[in-house]
This record gives C-alpha cells, structure tokens and sequence, in this order.
C-alpha cells in the first residue's frame, strides 16, 4: 500500500511538469474494442494497391488497409491514448541470485520490507521516492496477487534529467535505472505503431512458408529474405543465436523446419506454426521431438539439430544442466550429446573434443574422425561428446549404415508428418487457445514466478513483438507492434499482445521473436521501425507469402 507520502510526491511532480503536447497508447482492452474485426475487410477480390482509411476518433485511433493480392491484406494502425502521462524515472533495482545459475544479478521488484527499507534510505539522503505495487498479470501458469514491489525516484521530462539523479542513488551503494514509465502496463502507453497482415487461405493461391533462406547457419534482415524470394509480406520467425559463446550465429533455438525437412529441434514443449500445405493448413501447438540415431540393434538419443555439441540455446533438452525444462536465453550444458547435421549447415563445422561421423546420402558412414570440416553434398554428419562419442566410435565402421530417425509430436500425442510442401516456425509463449488468452509463460521459460531477476522486463514490460494468429476460418495473422521507442511506439506486454490477438479474432496464437528482431516487409521494403540502433536486425528464419508461381 502507498503511503501518503508517496501519494502526495508523485502528484507534486506531475504538478512540476505542467501541460505538455503528448499522444498516448491504448491499453489492451481498449485495442481489443477499436482495432478492425477481419470480417470486415475489404472483399478479396478487390484489386491490389486499393486504400482504405477509417479513422476511430473516439479513441484516436486510424487504420489504413491495403489489399496487396487477392486474399492479402495489411492493416496498418496507430493507436493513442489521450490519457496517459509516460515520463522517465530513476528505478532503484533489488539485489537478487539467479536460480538455477547463482550468480548474483539484480531484480525490478522485491519484497514490501525491502522496498520500505529501500525508501527508507533515500529519503534519509533527502530524494523523495515512491513504492509502487505490482500485481501478477492473468498468465494462465503463474500466481495470483502481488508480484512484488518496486521503487521508483523522481517524474522527469527526460532520460538526460533522470541520468543526472543515479548518482544520488548510487551513492547510498544501490542500483539505479533509468526507466520509461510508458512501458509499466499500469498505465496506458503512449502511442503503438502496429501493422496486421491478414492472410485468407480460402481466396490466396500463393502459399505461407517459414525459411531460413537455405542456409540455417546465416543470419538474414526479414526484408532482404523478402525481397530475394519475391514474397508480398515477410515477417520475423523464432528464436535463434546472436552469439559465438552460445552456439553458431543464426541456428535456432526451438523447432525449425523447411521444406519439410527438420532442421533444428524442440526447446521442451513450446508453441509452434506449423504450415503445412504451404500455409493452405496452418495449426498452432506446442511441439517437442524425438530423433533417434540406429546402427542395426544399438541405438542413441540425438539431442541437436545443427547447433554446437555441448550447447543447448534455451535449454529444455534431456540431461542439459542446470536445467532440462526450457528457459529463454540460457545456454545450457549437455555433457553427452549427440548432434546431427545438415546439407542445410552451409558454415564449418563445430571444432572441438570428441568423434564426427560423415553419412552419405544412404546414411552409410563415409569417415569416422576428429570434429570439423563441412557437411557433404546430399550427406549428412553426427557429432558427438562424451558417451556420444564412445558410441559413435563404436559404430562409425566405414559402410556401415547409421539410420537417424525424426519424430515430431504435439501435447495431444498425434505425430505431425513433414512432406515437402510443409515448414514450422517456433517460439514462445502461447498467447490465445480456443479463443481464449491463455498465457503459459512460466511453463515455456519465459519468466520464473520463483526468480524476479528472470524475464520479468521482457514478458511484463511493453516491448516490440511479433505474433502470428490463425482464426475460426482459418486466416492468418502475421503482426508486428514498433516498441522501445518513448513518445513513439512503446510496444505490448504479453498479456497486452494476447488481448490484441484475441481481438483480431484469433482462436489461437502465439508470440514470435520480438525485441530488435521484430520485423514486417511488404514487397521486399521495411515497413516498421524496429528498436535496434543500427537498424533492421539480421535473423535466423522468417515468415514468407509468396505470390503463386505460374
């Protein structure tokens, strides 16, 4: 509970900082009211480049759509809040332990005596702080009630004149942070900059493939793959490497597959787009994997797909540590790992302790031998450490056949058979089921209810995302929303993201990569402003619709 005291110091400041022009964002449920139902689109038969604009003045609120194709369209929205007053402030962080790695870090909330004991400090030290209780969003796996409480300096115009406040805070040995209360979904945001892709499979003749361009070990920006491929919109995909000390740069981190051929594997259980047909049969589910290497009766548990022996980006492999359940943006360690290789691996292969086997293309062992090199031409290449590479010694005679076995299940059990028309794209969490929000963030390791340091900022928080949704008819919505960008586009919260989804129509929905890798291309050109500095991010694997090919 604020006392009043508080209260009164964060009246003062927005007293101190008078009228000043500003445009405001909708919160989730006033986005769910305004943005355009599908189902009134225009007809798809409309010709391409036909513009539409209705403006929502009630809400301040414009949507432009544009039919790019028969079947196509792109909503393109800015949505305000008259409401709102962002502002930056001085955050004091709590000192906390990671908990599976224990290494000490720093939390956005705490516990009430920490944040009383903390207010107590700065006051001594005359700055005037302000404690603000933070409730658990409505995720469908996490508590209910105080998540904890924050601690917050000062209402500033600008992050220059909230900079000059940290040494104060610094000074009494605590740590500041210069933050943007147009992020904290207990306000609405200041303005969010969306773009809608609408997709109907009924009257599109192209075909919603996921690529990773041919080469899952290159990183490409969404628009480049868009424009090479001549696709009419492209977006983003999963996860992937950003990092030589977690693996190969642009090698996924989840389930990945290309003209339906498995080319990465599951991070445990997490939500995945699953294109079948090309895109004609699109489904949402979480997915794991099962791959399996065979030499007549012997038999070993392949944990990877193209991706460093040793090193499990994002975890939720059997036997990875410090742990085997899935938890976004840890690397972690296998001690024993046996790991498959592509055609589609066009970079040199992992060097390093343990045996490499080289297949040719009727699985027959070609060399056995030290790491390294690259994958043959319609071949194939095992990798294995520890008892992996015990095993792979044992069984790497030259001409011996060694079968590996691919198996891709969803939570229900039912297998989900890849043929050549057919590609996935994963990521995390679950946003919408059966027409519901019903967010499983703590189960696909995007947060730990037990660990504030721990993706609190990146699932509560607003930031820049991308979504994909499929509705009762079968549409798909690709969608971006611009983020980290005050006074411009703040982005959504999951829970604020889920809503949207819902609102769109969505039964069931996902979130995709986000952050400075969201990313939406309409014929091949950019056209939203992803957060990253240096521009446009390059990926690991994208969303493409390609114009039929006659």
């Amino acid at each position: 509970m604020r006392n009043e005291r508080d209260t009164r110091t964060l009246e003062a400041d927005r007293a101190r900082r008078g009228p000043r022009t500003r445009v405001a964002l909708a919160v989730a449920s006033t986005i769910a009211l305004t943005a355009p139902a599908p189902a009134q689109a225009a007809s798809p038969t409309a010709p391409p480049a036909q513009v539409q604009t209705q403006v929502q003045a009630q809400t301040q609120t414009q949507w432009t759509t544009r039919t790019v194709a028969p079947g196509v369209q792109i909503r393109t929205g800015t949505i305000q809040h008259p409401d709102a007053e962002p502002a930056w402030t001085v955050a004091v962080h709590a000192p906390a332990v990671n908990r599976l790695t224990g290494a000490r870090t720093f939390a956005p909330l705490s516990t009430h005596a920490w944040a009383e004991d903390t207010a107590r400090r700065l006051r001594d030290a005359g700055l005037e702080p302000r404690l603000e209780q933070v409730a658990w969003p409505a995720y469908a796996d996490t508590p209910r009630g105080t998540m904890g409480w924050r601690v917050r300096v000062g209402t500033y115009a600008t992050s220059d004149e909230a900079q000059a406040t940290t040494p104060k805070v610094t000074a009494l040995g605590l740590q500041p942070a210069v933050e943007w209360t147009g992020y904290d979904v207990e306000q609405p945001a200041d303005r969010e900059s969306v773009h809608v892709a609408v997709i109907d499979p009924a009257a599109f003749t192209g075909t919603v493939e996921a690529t990773h361009n041919g080469d899952v070990a290159d990183r490409e920006t969404t628009s480049s793959v868009a424009a090479e491929t001549g696709s009419l919109i492209g977006v983003n995909g999963g996860f992937f490497v950003t990092s030589d000390t977690d693996g190969v740069q642009g090698t996924m981190a989840g389930i990945g597959a290309y003209d339906g051929e498995l080319q990465s594997m599951a991070a445990g259980s997490r939500a995945a787009l699953i294109l079948a047909d090309g895109g004609r049969r699109a489904r949402i589910a979480d997915l794991t994997t099962t791959v399996t290497a065979r030499s007549g009766s012997a038999t070993y548990a392949v944990q990877g797909i193209n991706r460093v022996p040793g090193k499990v980006r994002n975890c939720g492999r059997p036997g990875a540590t410090p742990t085997e359940l899935p938890r976004q943006d840890l690397t972690c360690a296998k001690a024993d790992d046996l790991v498959k290789f592509t055609a589609a691996f066009r970079a040199d292969l992992p060097t390093g302790p343990g045996v490499q086997v080289v297949l040719d293309a009727d699985h027959r062992v070609v060399s056995t031998g030290r790491r390294g090199g690259e994958v043959p031409s319609g071949g194939s290449v095992l990798q294995g450490v520890g008892s992996a590479a015990d095993w792979l010694t044992a069984q790497g005679r030259p001409g011996a056949r060694i079968d590996v076995q691919e198996t891709v299940r969803d939570t229900a059990g039912g297998q989900v058979a890849l043929g050549p028309d057919d590609s996935i794209v994963s990521a995390a969490p679950t946003l919408v089921e059966d027409g519901r929000i019903a967010i499983d963030a703590a189960t696909e390791g995007m947060l730990d209810p037990q660990d504030l340091s721990f993706g609190y900022a990146w699932s509560n928080g607003r930031q820049p995302r991308t979504m994909a949704g499929l509705d009762k008819g079968g549409r798909l919505f690709l969608v971006t929303v611009d983020g980290r960008r005050p006074g411009v586009s703040e982005g959504f919260t999951l829970a604020e993201g889920a809503e949207f989804m819902r609102s769109l129509g969505a039964e069931r929905a996902l979130n995709l990569d986000g952050g400075g890798s969201s990313a939406m291309a309409v014929a091949g050109e950019l056209v939203n402003a992803p957060s990253d500095a240096a521009g446009e991010r390059p990926v690991g694997d994208t969303v493409q619709v390609l114009p039929a090919r006659h």
